[in-house]
């Protein structure tokens, strides 16, 4: 089982390959409600639609951004109004901040603890999540040996995706 986690990782953790997208939000979304639903928290509409909005494409979206989406379809045009929403979507591990663009993304795997990583296109700005397993732990035990508690830790990769690479897009120098 876990081989067949670490290849199932392996592929849809590279969202800039071909994949059925449609699969991608469907499984998330049902796992943001299940998890919601058993663990008895509220998952209002707009903090619903709010993931269905990250979920639409693999870029990363700044806060004003979701809100002026939340804004056209209804829910609202005050900044608390997404703030709130990502606030509790972050602190259900249903979305994380891309800090590198100051930005949020959806988790793609709601269903499992993990640190995430992210590899950001500098060119279209897709972005895809994947964990690499031995870097956390390293990082966790040289903390407690300097006696150092991390309250959180951010890995991020910039380059290129493929499909930007076989454009044509020269890499950063």
């Amino acid at each position: 089982m876990a081989a067949a986690r670490q290849t199932e990782r392996t592929a849809a953790a590279e969202a800039m390959r071909p994949h059925d997208h449609g699969d991608c939000i469907r499984r998330v979304l049902d796992e943001a409600e299940r998890r919601a639903s058993e663990d008895r928290v509220n998952f209002t509409p707009v903090r619903r639609h709010a993931l269905e909005i990250l979920l639409e494409s693999h870029a990363a979206m700044p806060a004003y951004g979701l809100l002026k989406r939340l804004d056209e379809d209804g829910f609202g045009s005050q900044p608390p109004v997404a703030y709130r929403a990502l606030d509790f979507l972050m602190e259900q591990g249903f979305v994380h901040k891309v800090e590198r663009l100051n930005a949020f993304v959806a988790c793609m795997y709601p269903d499992e603890s993990h640190a995430p990583a992210f590899l950001i296109c500098r060119n279209c700005h897709s972005v895809a999540e994947t964990c690499v397993s031995p870097s956390p732990a390293a990082l966790l035990r040289e903390a407690r040996a300097a006696g150092f508690a991390i309250e959180r830790s951010v890995m991020e990769a910039e380059g290129l995706c493929r499909a930007c690479a076989e454009e044509g897009s020269a890499p950063c120098r």
